[in-house]
């Protein structure tokens, strides 16, 4: 114990530490405010941290770092703890926005639906991904993050999936591109919405479902329901929500699934799936809100807030890291297989809105 303390205690009592935490809960509070103003909305408070994240590792290299190697490492390090640890404990505090209560009772004909679309458009972007020469790593991401919720579904699975010590940097490389393409899909499929839907004849119910079904992140469902109107914003929430909820799934199926066909075997032949705990702490958090605080929106949009801090500083703290010149050679056949499985996946939606609805 005194040894893992003395090892823990010198990662974080760190300049390099404090510096990067700073910078990053700085960033997650400016995504935060300005998710409240429009056009921001459709990037959430995520995108916004992360993009910010991008933009200040010039600074730091350029004022901080410099040529120094010492402080190049503590600056990486600080920024991938941060990263790592804050991603799994915001999404275990993003549960507390699922009331379970109301998905299977208002959302029941959701759900199945839901599990559908999930597993259709993630088994199909990562086919498409693949034939077009995409990593596995890689197209797994944007598969999932595609077909569930967006940056949080890509920052989950991610967290399922063990890689050896000299993929790291790759992974890292791969999550924030995964994250950058499911936020351009997601705003562009989202203004097409806005605009497409209404001409389409559609009662206001069969485009909720449509926008909660279709689209990447939780902020563009929502901001797509608000553009459609009361009953739309109110479906396509728990419609949305019901994808959220299959990323429990999700995330445990990826885990077996890339141990069996993915992971590098150790030294002792013996290798370990690394089983996304955390992700029992979501289904935690969605327990006490459906026993506990039901009826206290207050706190729980609190709880919620705090979660996306922690997120939003995880983010940022993967934009520090990233390698643009790992995105510029990597993500144009990501990004066209996610497009192509969208358009899918709209399609998809707008039958089922029709046919079931």
């Amino acid at each position: 114990m005194k040894d893992f303390c003395m090892t823990w205690g010198k990662r974080i009592a760190t300049k390099q530490m404090l510096l990067i935490a700073v910078l990053t809960l700085a960033a997650a509070c400016v995504g935060v405010w300005l998710k409240q103003f429009p056009g921001f909305s459709l990037f959430g408070a995520l995108i916004i941290a992360l993009i910010i994240g991008m933009i200040i590792q010039f600074p730091i290299r350029a004022w901080y770092v410099k040529d120094d190697p010492e402080r190049a490492t503590g600056v990486k390090d600080a920024a991938g703890l941060i990263s790592n640890k804050l991603l799994r404990l915001g999404i275990i505090m993003l549960g507390f926005r699922l009331n379970l209560q109301v998905l299977f009772t208002t959302g029941a004909k959701c759900l199945p639906l839901a599990l559908g679309i999930v597993a259709v458009t993630v088994i199909l972007t990562y086919a498409v991904a693949r034939f077009l020469k995409v990593d596995p790593l890689l197209a797994i991401l944007v598969a999932c993050g595609t077909g569930t919720c967006g940056a949080a579904a890509v920052m989950g699975v991610s967290g399922s999936i063990k890689v050896g010590a000299d993929r790291t940097e790759e992974k890292s490389n791969d999550e924030v591109i995964a994250v950058a393409i499911v936020a351009i899909m997601g705003t562009i499929f989202a203004l097409v919405e806005i605009a497409v839907l209404p001409l389409l004849g559609l009662s206001q119910e069969q485009m909720g479902i449509v926008a909660g079904g279709s689209l990447h992140e939780i902020a563009h469902a929502i901001a797509a329901g608000e553009g459609l109107g009361a009953t739309a914003l109110e479906m396509a929430t728990i419609m949305k929500l019901s994808r959220v909820l299959m990323l429990i799934l999700v995330t445990i199926v990826v885990a077996i699934w890339w141990d069996r066909f993915h992971a590098e075997a150790p030294a002792g032949g013996k290798r370990k799936i690394a089983f996304p705990w955390f992700m029992l702490g979501f289904v935690a958090a969605s327990v006490v809100t459906t026993l506990f605080l039901g009826q206290s929106k207050d706190v729980v949009t609190t709880l919620v807030d705090i979660a996306t801090i922690f997120l939003g500083m995880a983010m940022a703290a993967l934009g520090i890291n990233v390698d643009f010149k790992a995105i510029a050679r990597n993500g144009m056949p990501a990004f066209l297989a996610s497009f192509l499985a969208s358009i899918v996946l709209l399609a998809l939606c707008i039958g089922i809105a029709v046919w079931l609805f």
